[in-house]
């Protein structure tokens, strides 16, 4: 004889339900969407919010998105670099790379692009592993931020998609180590950050996602209620002006300001140390993070769907 639900059973059934019929109008929105995600911070690190991450892919992937990951590595560049006795160097934020550290940074990130290869096709998932030197993905000159000569450390030129599109229409998820080449086919490393904002651009994807260590935009970055949920790029442009965006903030509310200018229609910011950040992000109505979108782009968390 079958027992009957408790009334707690059932709540938490039409709960369930009720996160289902939510996240409707939001998939039926990005159907067949190109989504960007620059996979980065703690939730490298952390063995269970790495499966989360790969989880929120590869569910993107299984609805109906297109994602494509772009992932940085500094932690372990970094541990790796001082288990062969060499200190990390860096110059307004830009790791200082001489030709040893270049071959090192090359290797870890390419073990650690496998890696992710690895867990995708766990879940059932096809991923093709490269760096941004397959296929020439990624074309680079040398970065001298202010002036300084810091080495192999690329500034994306170009962009050659036809590696990416043929992945994507095959099925796969590409995922893209941050490492490009010049003219003369040297090694160049990128910041993280970067390839995934010129990625973005020349897919013109409709989304981009940061996911960093950082809850998103604040108003006050000490009371983490003041996360604001969505801006347009005249309100984010309005808020560097008046010398809210601070630290590693201004960098980020500038890509996300390119990235949309240049014809991505959003950009997020979201907590990656959060498991399934993505998935709460996208498929809620008010989000975790903070979106950045075009200024006539409809403000999804505002709109009703009691109908």
């Amino acid at each position: 004889m079958e027992q009957e639900l408790s009334t707690r059973e059932m709540e938490l059934y039409l709960d369930k339900a009720g996160v289902l019929i939510e996240a409707l109008p939001y998939i039926q929105h990005f159907q067949g969407a190109t989504i960007i995600v620059k996979y980065g911070g703690s939730a490298m690190v952390d063995h269970e919010l790495k499966k989360s991450v790969i989880k929120d892919v590869a569910l993107l992937k299984l609805i109906g998105f297109r994602p494509i990951i772009v992932h940085g590595g500094g932690k372990e560049i970094t541990k790796w670099l001082g288990k062969i006795g060499k200190k990390s160097e860096f110059v307004n934020g830009f790791r200082v790379t001489d030709d040893e550290t270049m071959y090192v940074a090359e290797m870890v990130l390419n073990r650690i692009n496998k890696g992710l290869v690895s867990m995708m096709e766990k879940v059932g998932v096809k991923a093709c592993g490269i760096s941004g030197k397959d296929g020439t993905v990624l074309r680079v000159t040398r970065k001298k931020p202010g002036g300084s000569d810091i080495g192999f450390v690329g500034e994306v030129t170009e962009v050659d998609t036809s590696l990416l599109n043929t992945l994507l229409d095959a099925g796969f998820v590409p995922v893209i180590c941050p490492v490009g080449s010049d003219d003369g086919y040297y090694s160049y490393n990128i910041n993280a950050d970067d390839a995934a904002c010129a990625i973005a651009k020349a897919m013109k994807a409709q989304k981009l996602v940061f996911l960093s260590d950082i809850k998103g935009v604040m108003e006050n970055p000490d009371d983490p209620g003041s996360l604001i949920s969505e801006m347009t790029v005249a309100e984010a442009k309005k808020f560097i002006e008046n010398g809210h965006a601070g630290g590693g903030m201004l960098p980020k509310l500038n890509s996300c300001i390119e990235a949309i200018e240049s014809g991505v229609h959003r950009v997020h910011i979201l907590d990656g140390r959060i498991p399934h950040s993505q998935l709460l992000e996208f498929f809620t109505n008010k989000g975790i993070g903070t979106a950045i979108i075009g200024d006539t782009e409809q403000r999804f968390y505002e709109t009703s769907r009691e109908d």
